[in-house]
């Protein structure tokens, strides 16, 4: 019986691996349709509050949800145009940054020659390159910009997507066998979510908002695309504030001096300390917390299965599923494996 029980054990495993393969193979092959469904649904999780407090005003939802879209229409449209012409601009002076990297490293490199330290200025612009990392940053936002081409088509599925959210509990009890709504655990899993990413949203504005004041107040160029990078980033807790910082601090070693680009770097640090460690355990709870290592696995698994959007939703998508293993009874000990250790105390 024993052998038997093992034997049972391994073929489920090998089943259920075997399945996971093929689903993950599916979700990168129609990578292309899912990223506008899973933007459009990302939105109306953000937007749903605004449409339900306008309930309670006695506003009719028609109008709400026209209100709701109209605004983050004119948001997206004021972004993409921001970070277009800014993207055209930045491209256009990357070689000038490049040319005067490539002086300063030749300054470097005979300075170092009087102290007979031999070190090729080509060299080191391979391997020390700001201005690669700027155009990092320049492709990941256009990457974004490629998936909003589709933004009609993820205006109309936001519009469908928020006249039914609030039949969406009710749909789940019917299609789980529970029409008397007795799953209290659905109820939690729709409003941990919404919780979540409405106050993630708000965070992440105002690390948006604050970044590109401090950059203004240096005078670098290109604060504002800065800031709209930090928003972005800022929904990848540790690593993204980091990823953030890179491309401004390295367009400020050749701007402003590497003095100002310290103080940046300091500022950057700041700032993500207190909105990651102050602000957003005030309003979400420490029980949500993920794992460094999970972070950072999650940025590489969804990059690689949705590409850039995946990217930046690679957190939130991950607390989605933590969410609904916590509210399980068969997979709260993967949801434990997922968290930090501040979470578990």
């Amino acid at each position: 019986m024993g052998l038997q029980g093992k034997s049972e054990g391994a073929v489920k495993f090998l089943l259920v691996t075997a399945a996971l393969f093929v689903v993950l193979a599916g979700i990168k092959t129609a990578a292309t349709l899912l990223v506008p469904f899973l933007l459009s649904a990302f939105i109306a999780i953000i937007c749903n509050p605004l449409v339900v407090m306008a309930a309670r005003y006695k506003i009719p939802k028609p109008i709400a949800v026209v209100f709701v879209i109209g605004i983050f229409v004119s948001i997206a449209l004021s972004l993409a145009g921001l970070v277009g012409n800014s993207l055209n601009e930045l491209s256009q002076l990357i070689p000038v940054y490049r040319a005067q990297l490539q002086e300063e490293f030749i300054w470097l490199t005979q300075q170092l020659d009087d102290y007979n330290i031999i070190i090729s200025s080509e060299l080191l612009i391979e391997y020390f390159d700001p201005a690669a990392a700027m155009g990092l940053a320049a492709n990941m936002l256009s990457g974004l910009g490629g998936v909003m081409a589709n933004l009609f088509l993820i205006i109309i599925t936001v519009i469908f997507m928020l006249f039914e959210a609030s039949s969406i509990p009710h749909k789940l009890h019917l299609a789980l066998d529970d029409p008397q709504a007795r799953l209290k655990q659905i109820d939690q899993f729709l409003a941990s979510v919404n919780n979540y990413l409405a106050i993630k949203t708000l965070v992440s504005i105002a690390t948006g908002v604050v970044v590109s004041i401090m950059l203004w107040a240096f005078g670098l160029d290109f604060f504002l695309l800065w800031g709209v990078l930090a928003f972005l980033l800022n929904y990848i807790p540790n690593i993204g504030s980091i990823i953030a910082a890179v491309p401004a601090m390295s367009l400020a070693v050749l701007q402003l001096g590497p003095a100002a680009a310290g103080f940046i770097g300091l500022g950057y640090l700041t700032i993500n300390t207190v909105m990651g460690n102050v602000v957003e355990p005030r309003y979400l709870g420490r029980g949500l917390g993920l794992s460094t290592l999970v972070v950072f696995l999650s940025l590489i698994f969804w990059g690689w299965l949705l590409g850039t959007v995946g990217m930046l939703l690679s957190v939130p998508l991950t607390m989605i599923i933590k969410i609904a293993l916590e509210n399980s009874a068969e997979g709260r000990w993967f949801a434990v494996l997922l968290s930090s250790e501040d979470a578990e105390q």
